[in-house]
């Protein structure tokens, strides 16, 4: 870390410097070659505190269930649906570094902070949607540059399946342009194919098809189906002005009825839609307090297209010290 000697001589204070805690020091009084990183207490579970989780959100996710906390260098997480938005506030809130550190060191309780996962995100299905979600240039409602494309073939996808897996990525995803599945038998039968397929490569599978109702959510996950993606987007109340074809109700039946098929969630929100922050902390909340927070939950900032009704507002633009914040809160 680089501080300035302009920032050194404005402050008297006494600058404390945390460190990673270090592996404890042999008998012999020599210390060790390595450091341990990332070593956690968890309270009330019973569990080896040595032992780091599994990254596999399931098995981890199995193992804290009946945990009450979990501590590391002076920084206690536990796993919440209660939260209320002032709490919420308060997090999102903290000074910047501060926020920095807490959320680095939650994340280090539960994750291995040296790993990413690698995933690829194919449009199967392009433009031609028929709903009027004001940031998005494959509305059929907006003139775009987007032209609408048929859904690709099943032996397309799967040879693009092919080449991400070989590229390193361990999770593939597909994502159409419609409102829902609705009844397009047809199209669902090779979507099914198309996840068996990804799925029979070894690759978790993740799909983005709007909106779906309880049977065709068992389905997907009879077929392999891992993740399901579906935003909500904004807070409920600024969500009326960016979107009137869908209500926020049916977003959140559609999570409810991927997680009830036993499918893992992929949910969050777009920041740069005219929203307030009190809408950013009103989105946290609700994803705070769902009956399961989701596995994944995206921050995206939004990248205004020519021919969006947002792209023709004077909406700030959103950048890091936007995004940080998000991302440090997110349940």
């Amino acid at each position: 870390m680089l501080l300035s000697p302009r920032i050194f001589r404005s402050s008297s204070a006494l600058l404390r410097f945390r460190k990673l805690s270090l592996a404890p020091e042999h008998a012999s009084g020599v210390a060790p070659k390595y450091v341990v990183v990332d070593k956690y207490s968890a309270n009330g579970s019973g569990s080896d505190n040595n032992l780091r989780l599994p990254n596999d959100v399931n098995d981890r996710n199995y193992l804290y269930r009946e945990e009450d906390s979990r501590t590391m260098a002076g920084v206690t997480a536990s796993v919440r649906h209660n939260w209320t938005k002032h709490e919420i506030s308060e997090i999102y809130s903290l000074p910047f570094h501060e926020l920095m550190y807490r959320a680095s060191t939650v994340h280090r309780m539960y994750w291995d902070p040296s790993e990413v996962q690698q995933c690829t995100l194919l449009s199967i299905k392009t433009g031609g949607c028929t709903e009027d979600c004001s940031y998005c240039s494959q509305s059929t409602r907006h003139k775009t540059h987007v032209k609408p494309t048929p859904t690709m073939k099943v032996n397309e996808v799967l040879e693009a399946a092919r080449k991400a897996k070989e590229a390193g990525s361990t999770r593939f995803c597909m994502g159409a342009a419609w409102r829902e599945l609705g009844n397009k038998k047809n199209a669902f039968k090779h979507i099914l194919e198309m996840v068996r397929g990804v799925n029979g490569m070894g690759l978790e599978v993740c799909c983005t098809l709007g909106m779906l109702n309880a049977e065709q959510a068992r389905q997907l996950k009879e077929a392999g189906l891992s993740a399901y993606n579906h935003n909500l987007d904004t807070s409920p109340e600024h969500y009326p002005k960016v979107i009137s074809t869908r209500s926020y109700e049916d977003r959140l039946q559609t999570i409810a009825n991927v997680r009830d098929a036993g499918i893992s969630v992929c949910c969050g929100g777009i920041l740069g839609l005219g929203e307030e922050e009190t809408d950013r902390v009103g989105l946290l909340h609700v994803l705070a307090t769902l009956p399961e927070h989701p596995e994944s939950v995206p921050i995206n900032a939004l990248v205004a297209v020519e021919g969006t009704p947002l792209a023709d507002e004077d909406v700030a633009k959103v950048d890091a010290f936007d995004m940080a914040p998000m991302i440090s809160t997110a349940p």
